[in-house]
């Protein structure tokens, strides 16, 4: 094996030598002198004499570059696998079965697997240890009631909404349950509108299994057996001033009752304490809220006097408890989601539901930043 180099360093020509020193021959000169090669033999010949030149350029670009070619590095690791690849591939189209090669490329699919949602749970799994480290060591999770969550079939999580700068309290409920509940299901959070107009933020939610806050996005989410997470405060909720924290806002119009009444799924209240501690809100900038489209513009005692440091959340104490489930398939119909008055007090007896479980959440949860 020998290369030669140009002016830059980079190889230029690189040609395996055979096993007497000679320079071996070009592709498909075997199969112009040797009238009794088959085509199929040709090609063969071919993939395998380029496969050894890639192994030998590659070879040489980690020699030349200092890197490790005995397998050591992360990218010497990286070529030798997908040599491998590229050897058992050849050997499989030298003994002739083309299905068994068709599988071999087939076997890590290059598109990734979303739902009609766009939820990439491939992805999902990349940032995952992100949000476990999140969840277990900075904000140090507690959970209680997860048992109050069924096993299959649709369920909607109901619960306050708080956090200041960003939803991290969506984020750990659903990390709550897809890592400690024993069916390890996965939620799906209703995002606000909003999120989708800024950058980065909306394709994020969406790949990592936010949908569009909507009845119809619900409901279809719903009928599928799967678990939908509703905030109903809104962004009231998540924007409000500290002085106000763990006080519940209004339930909106109770259209997350009316979804959950068509659907026939139990409503599950769920608390969570510790995300109102992380960006304390102390006042509102709302002119530039107006001006940068968004529905308000937090000032925390970090942001925005620290810059992009104000960003991050403090490491407050979290606990997050899941009630008991609200069923109303025995005693109510899908008709029931038009009576507005039987909405509004369904809503309120929601409401008040979580207020309470949050009132106890909060005792035993104890100083927002113990150890």
């Amino acid at each position: 094996m020998e290369g030669r180099e140009g002016n830059s360093g980079r190889v230029r020509t690189l040609r395996p030598r055979s096993a007497a020193g000679g320079e071996a021959p070009r592709p498909g000169r075997g199969a112009r002198e040797g009238a009794t090669e088959s085509p199929r033999g040709v090609r063969h010949d071919l993939f395998r004499e380029r496969l050894r030149a890639l192994e030998s350029v590659v070879e040489q670009a980690l020699r030349e570059s200092g890197g490790s070619t005995d397998g050591d590095g992360r990218l010497a690791r990286l070529a030798e696998g997908v040599l491998d690849g590229y050897a058992r591939l050849a050997r499989t189209l030298e003994e002739g079965s083309f299905a068994e090669a068709l599988s071999l490329l087939r076997a890590r699919p290059r598109v990734p697997v979303i739902d009609d949602f766009g939820y990439d749970r491939d992805y999902e799994q990349l940032v995952a240890p992100l949000f476990r480290a999140l969840y277990s060591t900075w904000w140090r999770v507690e959970v209680s009631g997860l048992e109050n969550v069924p096993a299959e079939g649709p369920v909607m999580l109901v619960g306050n909404h708080s956090g200041g700068l960003f939803a991290w309290d969506g984020a750990m409920v659903k990390v709550a349950v897809q890592t400690e509940h024993p069916a390890h299901r996965p939620v799906r959070p209703l995002v606000d509108d909003f999120v989708y107009h800024l950058p980065f933020l909306g394709d994020f939610m969406t790949r990592v299994g936010g949908v569009r806050a909507c009845p119809e996005n619900a409901e279809r989410l719903l009928q599928r057996g799967e678990i939908v997470l509703v905030f109903p405060e809104g962004t009231k909720g998540m924007g409000k001033l500290y002085r106000r924290r763990y006080r519940l806002a209004r339930f909106g119009r109770g259209g997350f009752v009316r979804i959950a009444l068509r659907a026939g799924a139990p409503i599950v209240p769920v608390a969570i304490v510790g995300a109102e501690e992380i960006h304390p809100i102390l006042g509102r900038w709302d002119w530039l809220a107006r001006q940068i489209g968004l529905p308000y513009f937090p000032l925390t005692p970090t942001f925005p006097w620290l810059g992009l440091l104000g960003l991050l959340p403090l490491p407050s104490r979290w606990r997050i408890e899941f009630g008991r489930p609200i069923e109303w398939r025995g005693k109510f119909g899908p008709e029931a989601a038009d009576d507005r008055l039987l909405v509004s007090r369904l809503t309120e007896g929601v409401r008040q539901q979580v207020q309470r479980l949050l009132g106890g959440a909060l005792e035993r949860r104890g100083a927002p930043f113990s150890l």
